[in-house]
């Protein structure tokens, strides 16, 4: 046994009840205004559950990229905080529950899905082979299963070796992010396509799951860079470097640099060709109020994290990157609203049903954390490069 893990103690430590109850507290409740909002409008609640889909899958998917990346990378500086990737990336599972309700509802949110509108609709009726109800169950059962077959690859790996300290089982780790990569591309496309852009089936651009990939990974970024401050404050992880940290606000940085670049070019791009099939999807995002808040999201996405992010002792920082890390997951819920409700209505449209979605995932991320913590180790203690990964400097 290496001096680095015996001084880590021991790190498998459980969350404390009262916060775990508050995780019980938080799920029930957003269940019960899901539930509660269905009763009362099951249109309105099939958009609140489509961006509850894309949120927790923004989480879950973008998690086990990020455990790929390391593997893939090579990277030295994330293994002391790699479990906590994993430990989010154990949402993957929930996906598939979270989206029962709006594949009930189907009809009610995506109109290619109600047979006289597809017939009458000869865009729609000539998209049918892809956007059809089987299919679009098909690819959503698909896309879980993958998400949720790396992230059992990958975990089951890490956790093996915090008991055989096997070099073999990093290697093979790496083999399969190579495989997931691409098969991620895929995934978060798919994602995008269907539960995104199908939303107004007329509209297409071949950029939007590139922006969906660029929330995606940073909103993970972001829950990933609060959990680890907070376990950092609870002694739940080794004393780390400020290098640690930096890498993270680094990271979150250039993830909010490269969405607003993505941002940007979709909006080039259609602006440029001027397609009336194209600019109408902005044109809706920029009249009867939605206007205020596409300038918002620009603030509130872009320029408010660049500035705050910006000064190299901001991203080692640990409050400013905690305060930071909360405001880029709301801003990405907020970028998922703009992205999803203008199709439900014209006007803004914003209600207590909404609040649903971050009680639920909230809720969700503190339960499945807790799990974790109760059950396996908070730091991989087997990882052959752990060693060097505490003492790591740039």
């Amino acid at each position: 046994m290496s001096t680095v893990t015996r001084d880590l103690g021991n790190p498998l430590r459980p969350m404390p009840q009262g916060v775990v109850r508050w995780g019980w507290i938080l799920l029930l409740l957003g269940a019960v205004l899901s539930a509660v909002a269905y009763l009362l409008d099951a249109r309105r609640a099939g958009y609140d559950s489509v961006i509850l889909v894309l949120f927790l899958a923004s989480l879950a998917a973008g998690a086990v990229f990020l455990v790929a990346l390391e593997y893939i990378s090579g990277a030295v500086w994330s293994v002391p905080m790699r479990r906590v990737s994993e430990f989010l990336a154990s949402l993957a599972p929930v996906l598939p529950v979270a989206g029962i309700l709006p594949l009930i509802h189907l009809q009610d949110v995506f109109p290619w899905a109600t047979q006289g509108k597809a017939i009458a609709d000869h865009v729609m009726q000539a998209k049918s082979p892809y956007l059809n109800t089987s299919f679009f169950v098909t690819r959503f059962a698909l896309v879980c299963g993958i998400w949720i077959l790396f992230f059992w690859l990958f975990t089951r790996n890490s956790r093996k070796q915090d008991t055989t300290r096997e070099q073999r089982l990093t290697t093979i780790n790496i083999r399969l992010s190579a495989v997931f990569l691409p098969v991620f591309a895929f995934a978060i496309s798919a994602t995008a396509i269907d539960w995104g852009m199908s939303l107004e089936p007329h509209w297409y651009s071949t950029i939007f799951g590139v922006y969906y990939f660029s929330g995606t990974v940073l909103a993970a970024l972001a829950a990933v860079t609060l959990a680890v401050v907070l376990l950092l404050e609870g002694n739940y992880l080794p004393k780390l470097e400020g290098d640690h940290l930096y890498s993270l606000g680094a990271l979150m940085f250039a993830f909010v640099n490269f969405w607003a670049y993505i941002a940007f070019s979709q909006f080039l791009l259609i602006w440029y060709a001027n397609l009336p099939e194209e600019t109408a999807w902005f044109i809706t995002r920029w009249h009867n109020g939605w206007q205020a808040v596409s300038i918002i999201l620009i603030v509130v996405h872009f320029a408010v994290p660049y500035f705050v992010l910006l000064p190299q002792e901001a991203k080692m920082d640990p409050k400013r990157l905690k305060f930071m890390a909360v405001w880029i997951l709301f801003a990405h819920l907020l970028d998922l609203y703009w992205l999803v409700m203008p199709s439900f209505d014209q006007g803004v449209s914003l209600g207590w049903s909404e609040l649903s979605v971050p009680l639920i995932v909230t809720g969700a991320a503190i339960l499945v954390f807790s799990w974790n913590m109760g059950r396996h180790n908070i730091v991989p203690v087997g990882d052959p490069k752990l060693e060097r990964a505490l003492h790591f400097h740039l």
